[in-house]
């Protein structure tokens, strides 16, 4: 038997047999069991495909290392015209068409948030509409073609730089921003120009960030647009040419003794290695994103 000590000094028995045992919930094991399999699901795939592409030797089934390493493969990714240029090319619609977006979505925001603005709700409205109802493939495609911009790289980053929805997004985080800060600034004699550039762009980095990589990753991984309005294969991405690439119709000459699975596996591995890499580090301004705008003034 075990002494307990009450608070007014008394001393009781306790028996062993009468102490409650921790209930063990199911929950939690379920829980951790269901993820940890989600994790297996995913991990085990890009492992197989980061195995393949330093394997120098054609090889079937599930490897955990290489049985001949070589850097073969993403050599002849970086230095094989045929891919090198869809890369560049890749990265050069995704670095353009971020930054043409973001300037159009935040310009676009601010105006929205100026209540003192004439037309500023139908403005709105219209915007909105265009949002929910769209011209459709065909009229899009007939309009690109009429102003002469198919087969051009203006098409692919002009169409998705115009997106209502995240100008939305970065009307809802300016609106956050509390009113008092801007009308300070307009009585120290800023324009609003000057304090949409030295106030509320410095305040909304976590909505900059956050909605800067969204928009990347679908220029990034962009598909349908070069598909519709790029028939020229000089002007292909790298999407396009990892598609025909996979599917064995587009075979590029492998360097150095890579296999043609090694070269598969490597441009698998480029196409999905950047934003893999950037997605930790902005982490934490996706977490300020969605508390930014939640609470109102």
């Amino acid at each position: 038997m075990n002494r307990n000590t009450t608070e007014a000094g008394k001393v009781t028995l306790v028996r062993p047999g009468n102490r409650r045992k921790k209930k063990i919930s199911v929950f939690p094991v379920i829980n951790t069991i269901f993820f940890i399999l989600i994790c297996l699901f995913i991990i085990v795939p890009i492992w197989k495909v980061l195995t393949d592409s330093f394997d120098m030797q054609t090889s079937y089934g599930m490897r955990l290392w290489p049985k001949k390493f070589g850097w073969a493969g993403y050599l002849s990714v970086f230095t094989n015209p045929t891919l090198s240029r869809p890369l560049i090319i890749s990265a050069v619609t995704t670095v353009v068409g971020t930054f043409l977006s973001l300037a159009l979505c935040t310009l676009g925001g601010y105006v929205l948030i100026q209540w003192k603005m004439p037309g500023r709700g139908f403005l709105s409205g219209i915007l909105l509409f265009t949002m929910i109802f769209e011209g459709g493939m065909i009229p899009t495609y007939l309009v690109v073609d009429a102003l002469h911009m198919t087969n051009s790289l203006f098409s692919v980053i002009l169409l998705p730089a115009i997106n209502i929805y995240n100008l939305v997004l970065m009307r809802n985080f300016f609106e956050g921003i509390p009113q008092a800060i801007s009308e300070a600034a307009e009585i120290d004699g800023c324009t609003p120009l000057q304090t949409f550039f030295k106030i509320v762009l410095p305040l909304s980095k976590a909505a900059l960030a956050s909605i800067g990589l969204m928009i990347a990753v679908g220029y990034w991984n962009d598909y349908t647009t070069f598909k519709i309005y790029i028939t020229n294969s000089d002007l292909y991405n790298f999407q396009m040419k990892l598609r025909s690439l996979v599917m064995g119709s587009d075979l590029p000459t492998a360097l150095g003794g890579a296999t043609d699975n090694a070269v598969k596996s490597a441009s698998v591995m480029v196409a999905i290695l950047p934003f893999m890499i950037i997605y930790p580090f902005c982490q934490k301004y996706f977490i300020a994103g969605i508390n930014m705008g939640s609470v109102k003034e």
